[in-house]
Parts: C-alpha cells; sequence; structure tokens
C-alpha cells in the first residue's frame, strides 16, 4: 500500500496526538511548524460555529508560514472527528472538515463509511484509532486508510495490550499507515516505535507540558510532577477506559485506588465530558520522562535530537560489532 508523501518530509516521524480540551489552533499550528503532523478534536471548538473559525485560522497561518518558508513547509494537520451516537455535531463537523479540505482525519470511537467516503472526495485520509484486532479490521473493511494503535499506557482513552503484540499483529495482515500511542514521550520512544513497524509515533501527553496546550498551570504542573505510579486507568468518568492523573482524582474527592466501574452503555461525549475532562486530567504513564513546561517547538526539537541520538547510537554499535566479527 502506497504511503503519504508527507510522512518523508516530517522533522520526525510523530504525530502530535488531538487532546481533548486542550488542543486549539496555536497549539496544532506550532507542531505542524516544527516539523510533525498536528492536530485537535473538532469538539474542542465550542459552540460548534467555532470550527469554522478555527479551520479558517488555522489553514490560513500554515498558508502564511509555507509562504515565508518555502524551504521547510509546515507538515500537515488533523482532525478528530468522534463517530459516536452521542456526537450529534458529527455530520456538521465533517462538511465544515470537507469546506477546508482537511488532508488527515481521525476517527475515534466507531468505523463509518460515510466519514471516510466524504474524506476521500476531496483526497484526505483517515486515520482511524483502534485497542485491538477486531477494532482494526472493522477499520479497514469501512474504508479506513490507516491506523493509530492505541496501546496500553496511553494518555486519556487507551488499550491494555502491549505495543509489541499490538504492531507485530497488525502487520501481519496490514501493509499501510500506522501510528503507535501508549507512552511515547522521548525520541528514543519515537525510534522504537518505528523499529517495531509503526510509521509514525502518536505522541499526546508530552504535549499537555508545553506553553501553547490550552490546560490550566495545576495540569502541567501535574504533568511535569507525575510518573507512571500516579496514572490509574478508569472507565468511570465517560464510560470508556482511560488514563488519569492520580492527583486530579484526589482533587475531585475520590480516592484514584478505589475507583467504581461505570456503565459503558453511558458512554457520552458532548458537554458532560469536556465538564469532567476539566477537572479529571488524561495523563499517560510516559509522563516520567518530561521535567518542564516549555514551547511546542522546544519539545519537537528534543525529541528530535533524542531520536537522532538514539539512531546514531545502534548504527555506531553496529559498526562496531560488524569490525569485532571481521
Amino acid at each position: 500500500m502506497t504511503k503519504p508523501p508527507w510522512l518523508s518530509h516530517l522533522r520526525i516521524p510523530v504525530i502530535g496526538a488531538p487532546l481533548f480540551i486542550i488542543s486549539n489552533p496555536t497549539l496544532t499550528a506550532a507542531q505542524c511548524t516544527g516539523g510533525i503532523v498536528g492536530s485537535f478534536p473538532a469538539l474542542n471548538a465550542r459552540p460548534a460555529a467555532q470550527l469554522d473559525e478555527w479551520l479558517d485560522e488555522l489553514t490560513g497561518s500554515l498558508a502564511d508560514w509555507d509562504a515565508r518558508h518555502p524551504g521547510r513547509p509546515a507538515a500537515p494537520f488533523a482532525v478528530n472527528q468522534i463517530v459516536h451516537k452521542s456526537n450529534d455535531r458529527l455530520m456538521n463537523d465533517l462538511a465544515l472538515c470537507v469546506k477546508y479540505r482537511v488532508p488527515i482525519v481521525i476517527t475515534s470511537l466507531g468505523a463509518n463509511e460515510e466519514v471516510n467516503a466524504a474524506v476521500h472526495g476531496y483526497g484526505g485520509i483517515v486515520m482511524h484509532d483502534v485497542i485491538n484486532q477486531r477494532h482494526a479490521h472493522k477499520a479497514i473493511e469501512k474504508g479506513a486508510d490507516g491506523l493509530i494503535l492505541v496501546a496500553a499506557g496511553a494518555g486519556g482513552h487507551a488499550g491494555t495490550l502491549s505495543p509489541f503484540a499490538l504492531v507485530a499483529e497488525t502487520r501481519a495482515w496490514f501493509d499501510g499507515l500506522i501510528a503507535l500511542s501508549g507512552a511515547i514521550a522521548t525520541g528514543g520512544g519515537v525510534l522504537a516505535a518505528r523499529a517495531m513497524g509503526a510509521d509514525v509515533a502518536y505522541i499526546g501527553s508530552a504535549f499537555i507540558a508545553t506553553s501553547e496546550a490550552n490546560a490550566s498551570d495545576a495540569y502541567k504542573e501535574g504533568v511535569v510532577r507525575g510518573d507512571a505510579s500516579e496514572i490509574v486507568y478508569t472507565n468511570l468518568f465517560t464510560g470508556v477506559h482511560g488514563n488519569y492523573l492520580k492527583a486530579s482524582i484526589r482533587a475531585a474527592g475520590l480516592d484514584p485506588d478505589r475507583l467504581p466501574e461505570s456503565d459503558p452503555s453511558t458512554m457520552h461525549f458532548g458537554d458532560g465530558a469536556a465538564k469532567a475532562w476539566r477537572d479529571i486530567w488524561g495523563a499517560g504513564q510516559g509522563v516520567g520522562s518530561l521535567r518542564e513546561v516549555v514551547p511546542a517547538h522546544a519539545l519537537i526539537e528534543r525529541l528530535a535530537g533524542e531520536y537522532d541520538a538514539a539512531l546514531a547510537r545502534i548504527v555506531a554499535e553496529g559498526r562496531f560489532r560488524a569490525s569485532v566479527q571481521a
């Protein structure tokens, strides 16, 4: 299967994951101009009419960047669409993606042939996030172009499978575009994702700790101070299992080690979910690698430097082994 041409033009093989409430046009533009795919959830634009404004602002700012930097144009951007019956905005939001010819649409919580056809109609691609092989097969059967494999340790809604198993099982039957999500917050982690067979790493939590992110100072500080032991996996807040910072759960008056189970049939992604996620902070197990709040460009450069260093180290070790064997 042909991979999209933008893959070879990225500063580092990374997609900045769409962060509910947190991602906005400013952060997305910074990601794209920094050389990675940037994204935001359509539902972050509130009221719904604001999505038109956001897409106009983002496409305009990226076009301006490209005009001023012909030698290093911005990476493409993506918009995340929640394909679930509780999202009554889907069709209107999709129409705006068509209007602005959004290069990449990321679909979640339901594969939808109508959405895929609409995006393909103007030449865009669809990536669908999945946590297991059943969902992966269904997404491709319904016309998705690529898969986002959400492995154990990912921030927000996440699965429980090891990334090694999830990527290997998917690559056994799918040769298309794969992004891997799950506790990746270093350049070495990005290289590991590539070594496993993913085309790009899918990084979310690290971008919470950026100056452009629409997160409170307390949230950013919680991410910077946290580590893997401070992450809890629960379906209490939206009906879908995900990873959250224990500190925010304690602040809400709950015991993060004794949370009740939620009824999955009550899952919701409208204003109720937004209110829940404003106080309960999603984050992945990779937060222990974060030390400070920085501009998005600085984070991308840090990741790129670590990626290049990890690659150089492996190449050097390979040369050493070859010389010894000779």
